[in-house]
């Protein structure tokens, strides 16, 4: 399954590195920008220290950092420790095998339409 809705209001989220554009190695080790196939966007990645917020009654819960591919350039402004909320977040599986078929990883990866500013209510305009 790909690009699963999920609900992050109950989540903080801060900035632990700025968005930079999304790089891919070929295999003679040259690096070119990541680009969306359908919309023809150049994708950005962010990394953000995700916190559940507190509730009243429960011991407050532990934090995660994580990495979300955002779908396009979310401007400036969105320094290490920023409070930031997700646009549209899904998150995706993946899986790797070895030259055997055997399975040697696998796990969650976070992707938004973008970010605003935490309780700001607008979206940031692109650079």
């Amino acid at each position: 399954m790909q690009d699963i809705p999920f609900y992050s209001g109950s989540f903080k989220f801060m900035v632990t590195e700025a968005p930079t554009m999304k790089m891919r190695e070929d295999k003679s080790g040259d690096l070119s920008p990541v680009v969306d196939r359908r919309t023809g966007e150049t994708a950005f990645v962010v990394m953000l220290f995700a916190k559940p917020r507190p509730v009243v009654g429960q011991r407050a819960g532990k934090g995660e950092e994580i990495k979300v591919t955002l779908a396009t350039d979310p401007g400036e402004g969105f320094d290490e420790g920023t409070y930031v909320e997700l646009i549209d977040p899904v998150l995706n599986t993946y899986q790797t095998t070895n030259d055997e078929g055997r399975i040697t990883g696998s796990g969650l990866w976070f992707k938004a339409q973008g970010i605003k500013l935490a309780g700001s209510g607008a979206v940031r305009d692109a650079a």
